[in-house]
Formats: structure tokens, C-alpha cells, sequence
């Protein structure tokens, strides 16, 4: 996918270590500097340079829903996936009656603004059983007064990703009434996208979409637009923010545009746009086959070492994450930490993230040190 040459042109800092924390962080192409730099740039215009902002995120909107299969009006940004989230809850507006359904596989910011909402809903976990979110599971937790359903298409813990196509299925025919929610935080960029047919889809851009801090694409279906409009206070997604009724009533922009409250955090904006234009034309399917080769590569490594993963590498489930708890997480981080080599460590786990500037040099560097310590 990427030559030696490319590779070290694009990422410089690959050429000084063996980076396999994707999931954390990511390493952004070089173009991403230089977009952030002309961000600078125009910022040293003063006012003139908002001409260039607004300019710079509708071309990012546009890109973005190409990516999303949806139009420009469908996408919008705001700050990270917790602001989108809590947002999302003020549109809710859930109550005691209503029920939500979340996973024990998702990150916080997915699964815990609904145990804070003021209206107290009834929240459902859904449990994986070894790792996997087995539909049989959900089943006796959907019914007509679920009025939300929010899963990671991709853990951020195990890198489990559900089989969308049945869940999905599920979920609309025993609670027609749901919003189906998707953070695709921990695969955007990385896999081939097949749950665009949620009602909104959410996304940091710091990890696999290769951009920086202080962004978040948040995409609403035009047909959920009404329902998922959010309620709270702000001006740039008000439709009334200068009319001289501004101060009796709030008018928000319906659907996606309402998940905009201020300011767009335009360095952010103008790093996702460099960013979405390099893994566009690098090719998402392009990046998947290739980095998917090296998980597998992976996956027979440890499997040769007898550890097992925290979620089992099924054909159709496996992602960019592999992770594993083992007794001596801590030997082994420090023993890769001291070869240069970067993975996740946290309460017993260690989690290994394979983007597309990843190889099979820094798996066979990788599973060298586990054969070492645990020899």
C-alpha cells in the first residue's frame, strides 16, 4: 500500500520507532502539518482569514459525506465523541418510561451520558459472552420502549466489530422505536464502513482518521433529522442567533447542523480535511486489506505463543485492535517500551492497533520480544 519510501515521507517518526498505538493515538501524515500550518497562516489574516475557515469546512463537510454516504447538510463537527454524545442526549430528551441499551464493550462516552440524564431512563447492558456481543443476548433487552440503541461498531477494548447487517436487523424489528447510534471511532480510516444506514453515526478524528485533537464528525440521516435535533444553547447552530427574537426562543438548525453549537474548532477542521483527502486517495479498502493481512499475521503469532485474545478472531469480526491480558503485562510492556516498540497497557491489558502504515516488519519486532520474555 505504501512503499518504504512513501511511508517514511509520510510518516517520518515510523522511521525512529515501531508504532502499534493507533487506537490511542495516531501518527498524522504529513500533509496534516502542513494543512494545520496553513490554518496558521490564514489565522494570521485576522477577519479576512474567516473567509478561508467557512471555505475549509464546507469542503470538509463535503468530504466527509463522501466518505459517509451522505450529503454535505447530513455532516457536522464538534469538538469530541463525549460532546457529540451529551448533545445526543439533549435531543432524546429520554425519560423514567424509556429504556436504553448500551454494551459493556464501549468506551465511556458512548455509554455514560444516559445514567446522568436528568430523566433517569431505564439502561440495559448488553454483555459480551468471551468476547462477543451475541445477538441472542440482545434480544430479551429490545422491546417499544427502547428508544436507543448505542454500540462501537469497533471496541476500543477487545477490537470486537459487530456484524452490523443481523444486529441492525434485530434491533428494527423489536424496537421500531430506537435511534440506532454508531461510534465508529476505532475503525473510520481503517475498515470498510457497512453501518452507514445508522441514524447518526459519530466519530473522533484523532485516531484512525489520522487528524488531531478537538475534532468530531457527527453524521445524521436527513430522515432522523427532526427526532435527533439537539436543545441546548450556543449561536452557530441557530437558525434565529442575530434575529431580535434571539433572546424570547431558540431556533436550532435541524439534524446534524444542530450538533455545531459555537465556533468551529477550525485547526481541527482543516487537519480532518488533509487527513480524509490522504486516506482517499491511499483508498480505505486498500488500507483494510492490507492492514488486515497483518492482524492476521498477528493473530497466528500469539496463537503460536498460547495467548489468547480478549475477543476471538472470527472472519467478518476482526478489526485494527487485537488485545490480551496476560500475568505479565508489565514485564512485557517494558520490554517493548525498550525496543522502541509502542502498544497500549492498561489494567492487565495490552492492546496492539494496526493502521495502514504498519507492516509485518513491526509485527515480527513485536512477537520477537513476547518470545523473549516468555521463554
Amino acid at each position: 500500500m505504501l512503499t518504504p519510501e512513501s511511508r517514511l515521507t509520510d510518516f517520518p517518526s515510523l522511521g525512529e520507532m515501531t508504532y502499534l498505538n493507533t487506537a490511542a493515538e495516531s501518527l498524522p501524515p504529513l500533509a496534516v502539518r502542513e494543512a494545520v500550518n496553513t490554518y496558521l497562516d490564514h489565522k494570521s489574516l485576522g477577519m479576512r482569514g474567516r473567509d478561508f475557515f467557512f471555505a475549509e469546512y464546507e469542503k470538509c463537510q463535503a468530504r466527509a459525506a463522501g466518505f459517509l454516504e451522505k450529503t454535505p447538510e447530513e455532516i457536522s463537527f464538534c469538538s469530541c465523541a463525549s460532546e457529540a454524545y451529551n448533545l445526543l442526549a439533549s435531543a432524546l430528551d429520554l425519560q423514567a418510561a424509556d429504556e436504553v441499551v448500551i454494551t459493556d464493550l464501549d468506551f465511556p462516552s458512548g455509554a455514560t451520558p444516559w445514567l446522568s440524564t436528568p430523566g433517569q431512563p431505564a439502561v440495559r447492558l448488553w454483555k459480551n459472552t468471551a468476547g462477543v456481543l451475541d445477538l441472542d443476548d440482545l434480544q430479551p433487552l429490545l422491546n417499544e420502549n427502547t428508544k436507543l440503541v448505542q454500540v462501537s461498531q469497533v471496541s476500543f477494548l477487545t477490537g470486537y466489530r459487530i456484524d452490523w447487517e443481523p444486529f441492525r436487523n434485530l434491533v428494527r424489528s423489536l424496537a421500531p422505536n430506537a435511534v440506532l447510534s454508531v461510534d465508529v471511532t476505532q475503525c473510520f480510516g481503517r475498515v470498510v464502513l457497512d453501518c452507514l444506514d445508522a441514524d447518526i453515526i459519530i466519530s473522533s478524528t484523532y485516531k484512525w482518521l489520522l487528524g488531531i485533537h478537538g475534532g468530531c464528525v457527527v453524521a445524521v440521516s436527513q430522515a432522523s433529522a427532526e427526532r435527533l435535533t439537539t436543545r441546548v444553547g450556543g449561536w452557530y447552530h441557530l437558525a434565529n442567533a442575530f434575529d431580535d427574537d434571539r433572546f424570547s426562543r431558540v431556533e436550532p438548525i435541524a439534524g446534524a447542523a444542530s450538533y455545531a453549537v459555537g465556533m468551529p474548532n477550525f485547526a481541527a477542521i482543516y487537519a480532518l480535511n488533509a487527513s480524509l483527502n490522504y486516506l482517499g486517495t491511499v483508498g480505505i479498502a486498500e488500507i483494510a486489506q492490507h492492514a488486515d493481512a497483518v492482524v492476521a499475521m498477528l493473530h497466528a503469532g500469539l496463537k503460536e505463543l498460547g495467548i489468547a485474545t480478549m475477543s476471538p478472531p472470527q472472519p467478518g469480526n476482526a478489526s485494527g485492535i487485537v488485545s490480551f491480558q496476560h500475568t505479565r503485562d508489565a514485564e512485557i510492556h517494558a520490554a517493548l517500551l525498550a525496543e522502541n516498540i509502542h502498544v497500549m497497557r492498561q489494567a492487565g491489558r495490552l492492546r496492539i492497533a494496526i493502521h495502514g502504515y504498519n507492516q509485518r516488519e513491526d509485527i515480527e519486532r513485536l512477537l520477537g520480544v513476547l518470545r523473549t520474555v516468555l521463554s
